[in-house]
């Protein structure tokens, strides 16, 4: 995989992009990582293969990765009724649920009748942590409604964050333990992905290597390190190296060589078509068929967008970081002009 007739440099200038960070992703293992710009504009300080990004919704492929391993214990189930395990809160039911349920498969797929309510899951903008529970009885700034199903589970898309504080809910309530501690236990530890975490706050140390988000005119944003308070669906802040070592192990579950205990059975799952829309897996978006299906995922958030493709069965892919949020879609500024000068 190379980029062919692209400055990256350039490119940067060109949309006001502060910094910039990608893994390229060969035969199955990390062929290359370049760095381009700076965490913080008017500093020195230059972007390295280390430094942290904020992934926002690209964590929904994390969590999907877990839920898969979860499901593979027995401990989750993709098709029961989450409510069933469900013991912190429920979802409620209506008339819409009368013939199908709310399922983990559905959650993943962004089927499962939930939809977010208008200027909902933004940024932690208090220094209180917003429960689960409180988020999802709507006691909180950041989802004023409570959550509930508003469309027959399975016969539509709808992409929502709510659905994915279920699932982090349901991981919680049925392991006793905080979501980050499940995900650090199973996934971070075994996988050595010791440059991410769930953490929400950031100290003096971690910030001399963590991006700042900026705005489309370059501009620093408030606050510097937005930060969502909902991991599952948007916490994850990690480096492109750490995510594409995420994707490899996608790579080798599907080959039967996963570190976590992640069978080719559970990894097909993910990849393929579920529900009404068939671009949809568990956790990620698809294009095409086969041995040359493409996953892809996109976080895009204050101050940052992001983006991750790979062909798992070709073994190849790339995961895309920055620290600006230019204010229009991924595909259309410079995430888009670095795929489209992706050749194999």
């Amino acid at each position: 995989m190379n980029l062919k007739n692209i400055n990256i440099n350039e490119r940067m200038e060109y949309y006001n992009v502060s910094g910039l960070s990608i893994a390229v992703i060969e035969n199955g293992q990390i062929s290359k990582s370049e760095c381009y710009g700076l965490l913080e504009t008017g500093t020195n300080k230059n972007v390295k293969s280390s430094s942290v990004f904020n992934a926002c919704s690209i964590s929904k492929f994390l969590t999907s990765i877990l839920v898969m391993k979860l499901t593979e214990q027995g401990i989750l189930d993709l098709d029961e009724e989450v409510n069933i395990r469900l013991s912190s809160w429920k979802v409620p039911d209506n008339e819409l649920t009368k013939n199908n349920k709310v399922t983990l498969r559905n959650l993943l797929s962004h089927q499962s009748g939930i939809i977010d309510s208008e200027g909902s899951f933004t940024e932690l903008n208090s220094i209180k942590i917003p429960s689960m529970v409180e988020l999802l009885e709507g006691r909180t700034s950041y989802c004023r409604l409570p959550i509930e199903v508003q469309y027959e589970p399975g016969s539509d898309f709808q992409y929502s964050d709510a659905g994915f504080c279920i699932i982090q809910q349901l991981i919680e309530d049925v392991t006793g333990k905080p979501f980050k501690e499940v995900i650090d236990e199973l996934i971070f530890q075994p996988l050595r992905m010791n440059n991410s975490t769930l953490e929400m706050t950031i100290s003096e140390e971690e910030r001399e290597d963590f991006s700042c988000g900026h705005n489309k005119n370059g501009g620093l944003v408030d606050g510097k390190y937005p930060i969502y308070p909902y991991p599952a669906a948007s916490g994850l802040l990690t480096t492109p190296s750490n995510l594409a070592i995420l994707v490899i192990e996608l790579i080798n579950s599907l080959k039967g060589e996963s570190k976590i205990g992640l069978s080719s059975s559970k990894a097909k799952e993910m990849i393929k078509s579920q529900g009404c829309k068939e671009w949809t897996g568990l956790g990620l978006f698809l294009d095409g068929s086969d041995q040359e299906i493409e996953i892809s995922s996109l976080g895009w958030g204050v101050g940052y967008q992001c983006m991750m493709v790979a062909y798992p069965y070709l073994e190849t892919g790339m995961v895309i970081m920055t620290n600006t949020d230019l204010g229009i879609h991924q595909l259309k500024g410079i995430i888009g002009d670095i795929y489209n000068a992706l050749t194999f």
